[in-house]
């Protein structure tokens, strides 16, 4: 069929082909528009990551330890690889099971969620940190040992470090506060009762130890 056979003139004197091209231009010009706004976005973010230091200190159970980081790395990886921390555990990797939780400042923190370069001034605790210098084992850490609290025990640095937290915090926590301050450990064996009964334990030595 020839153009002038489907070209229907409009009262402004435009055919309705004249109008699919201007429209099919249109969406090229926003589309190309688009792509150059999107463009210059990843270009700024790209510049303002590479202007950020790579060699960084960290303050990390008690000593300054100088890491070279990447920008989008997060304080789990920095912890296991590169500083060879390997108690901080990688498990969901998305800030839902607990495994991988630190003391920034004496709070729990998912380690895993959070990006090395924010705690540069800030004071990290692992699990390797809770021991004292002549050996001996922090009160939570022997109160999870005495109560026999773990099956596999991948969780449990997590959990014992969120326990440290909570006895900081609350040196008498009932078993219902307990329950709420732990909710965001997860045990894949399921071994809650006796997590409760370790944390319970941990409180008493906690107090004995003030």
């Amino acid at each position: 069929m020839s153009d002038a056979e489907i070209t229907t003139e409009t009262p402004t004197g435009h055919s309705r082909r004249t109008f699919i091209k201007g429209v099919i231009a249109t969406g090229a010009v926003v589309s190309s528009s688009s792509h150059l706004f999107r463009a210059r976005s990843l270009s700024a973010s790209a510049a303002v990551r590479a202007s950020m230091p790579r060699m960084i200190s960290l303050n990390v159970n008690g000593v300054s330890r100088s890491v070279d980081v990447m920008p989008q790395e997060t304080l789990a990886m920095t912890l296991r690889y590169k500083l060879g921390l390997t108690g901080t555990k990688l498990g969901c990797d998305r800030a839902e099971c607990g495994a991988c939780t630190v003391l920034i400042d004496g709070v729990s923190h998912y380690a895993c969620s959070m990006l090395t370069n924010v705690v540069r001034d800030r004071s990290v605790t692992t699990i390797e940190g809770l021991e004292g210098a002549d050996g001996t084992l922090h009160p939570v850490q022997q109160a999870v040992i005495d109560e026999g609290g773990f099956q596999c025990a991948f969780c449990a640095p997590g959990f014992i470090m969120s326990m440290v937290a909570l006895t900081n915090e609350n040196p008498e926590p009932t078993r219902q506060e307990t329950a709420e301050a732990l909710s965001g450990n997860l045990c894949r064996c399921g071994d809650y009762n006796k997590i409760l009964n370790s944390a319970m334990r941990a409180a008493e030595y906690a107090r004995r130890t003030v």
